[in-house]
């Protein structure tokens, strides 16, 4: 693949394509409007040739414009139109890609639902989003742990769908691991500033190098860390059939490229369990997101691989805020350029024009020109870099004493016997957990004893087989969520642990 700086930018047919300003950034449209022509500008130019994805097999520029072309055909039958408004339900895969693509480049405003949502829970999301045309796929049946599948998507015209009620290109669901959903919508422009923002840090994967993305394309860091970035930059961005430890591994031992790994701590724990695994001269390190990676894991993974482990802090209203590539000042992360990031009253506030939420109106969480995290955090007025405490819900009084429920999680989750852990906040501090070993928990309940002071642990502790996850992979917090899993788990009757 030809470096970005001598690659030939193709246009739409008629007119030449917009070049990535001195800085990187993208130059908009003249007179400030977005229309459909960004996706060719900045998205799908370059030489027809160039493979930019990979799923079952290799395809093309070419190929992905002939496909966003069929695809906007379909759509424009189906009713949409520029102004207009599509909602998108389909897995992961070429498919997703090219709907998406081509409902932009209509002009139009489109909604991203995940495919693992319940019926339920996806009419629900329509019901709020009101879109005029729906895109469905035949349902992914159970089995294993795909990276993409084949989808062969179908455009329905929707009853009672309204036209784009909001400037905004795309629209996603928050993530829901604390509570409800909210409704976030980010223009094209807002995209477009992001990719500019990829394209001026260090560490970020450049033209002639690849991206093996296990995070999905329906949210934030899959979407535009791993798609759109790609698409703009010239990186070749593979799936895996696989999401297992072997199948990641196979997808980057199947090209050469200097290759970034893309994914969520679950996928740094699942790959760092593997004992020995291949030689990979091709692999240079691996981006997370998401949450915190715990120092274990950290550490796990990086003696293995012997590649760098950078991490990336960011939110569905704003995508990447700061990162640390290199894993050089880990606990710490750098702001992105163009990013502005302050704390007040410990807690950690980005600067927005605009609040990002449609149909949400708090300035608890928005407010002049500043979007409360909720994360608790501290900026270092020296460097600029950002430490993440973790959420500020995390934080609970016991008996007049301040308890941290990250901390706990943290401490549980560090235990050799733990798999995996929550710790929330009830009527007293619960612990959710997953052990390695049936046998184990009194050797957890021990662990707890000699780490925590006793107002610090778990009242109840709850084995469970599996922690409840959204559809990103975040372990669910939620505390009615948590008791049905502890209600169906095959387990001993939940006890105060000893001590």
């Amino acid at each position: 693949m030809k470096a970005a700086s001598t690659t030939p930018w193709e246009g739409r047919e008629g007119r030449p394509a917009r070049r990535p300003s001195g800085d990187g950034a993208w130059d908009g449209p003249a007179d400030g409007s977005w229309d459909g022509s960004w996706v060719d500008d900045v998205l799908l130019a370059g030489p027809g040739a160039d493979i930019c994805l990979v799923f079952d097999a290799p395809v093309t520029r070419a190929e992905l414009r002939r496909l966003v072309r069929e695809r906007q055909d379909a759509l424009t039958a189906a009713g949409l139109g520029p102004g207009g408004s599509a909602a998108l339900c389909l897995a992961p895969s070429l498919a997703l890609v090219a709907d998406l693509l081509a409902g932009w480049r209509c002009g139009a405003q489109v909604a991203l639902l995940d495919h693992r949502l319940t019926p339920y829970e996806t009419g629900r999301a329509l019901e709020r989003l009101a879109p005029q045309v729906v895109v469905t796929a035949e349902p992914v049946g159970p089995g294993p742990a795909r990276g993409f599948h084949d989808q062969h998507p179908v455009a329905r015209p929707r009853a009672g769908g309204l036209t784009a009620r909001t400037p905004h290109a795309l629209v996603q669901l928050s993530s829901g691991s604390t509570g409800p959903s909210k409704i976030i919508g980010r223009t094209a422009a807002d995209l477009v500033a992001e990719i500019g923002r990829y394209a001026r840090m260090d560490g970020v994967p450049r033209a002639g190098e690849r991206i093996v993305s296990m995070a999905s394309t329906v949210h934030v860091l899959g979407l535009v860390g791993g798609l759109l970035h790609s698409l703009a930059a010239g990186v070749r961005l593979a799936f895996p059939a696989r999401t297992t430890a072997e199948g990641i591994l196979a997808t980057v031992a199947a090209g050469p490229e200097p290759t970034t790994l893309l994914g969520v701590p679950f996928h740094i724990e699942l790959l760092s369990w593997v004992a020995r695994p291949p030689r990979l001269p091709q692999l240079t390190g691996m981006t997370t997101g998401g949450e915190l990676v715990r120092a274990r894991v950290h550490e796990a993974f990086t003696e293995r691989y012997g590649v760098r482990l950078g991490s990336m802090y960011g939110m569905t209203e704003v995508g990447v805020i700061a990162t640390d590539l290199f894993g050089e000042h880990r606990p710490e992360v750098t702001p992105a350029p163009g990013i502005a990031v302050r704390e007040a009253g410990g807690e950690l506030l980005i600067a927005t024009e605009r609040s990002p939420y449609i149909g949400f109106d708090d300035p608890a969480r928005w407010s002049d020109g500043w979007l409360h995290t909720r994360d608790g955090g501290s900026v270092d007025p020296g460097t600029g870099r950002v430490r993440v405490l973790g959420r500020l819900d995390s934080q609970v009084s016991v008996g007049g004493l301040k308890v941290d429920l990250t901390e706990v999680e943290h401490t549980l989750a560090e235990l050799p016997d733990v798999a995996a852990a929550v710790v929330v906040f009830g009527s007293s501090v619960e612990a959710y957990t997953v052990l390695r070993e049936p046998g184990a928990r009194a050797r957890v309940e021990a662990g707890l004893a000699e780490r925590l002071a006793p107002y610090k642990r778990p009242r109840l502790l709850h084995v469970v087989d599996e922690l409840p996850r959204t559809a990103t992979g975040k372990l669910v917090r939620d505390l009615a969520v948590l008791r049905a899993a502890a209600a169906t788990a095959d387990s001993p009757p939940d006890r105060p642990p000893a001590g």
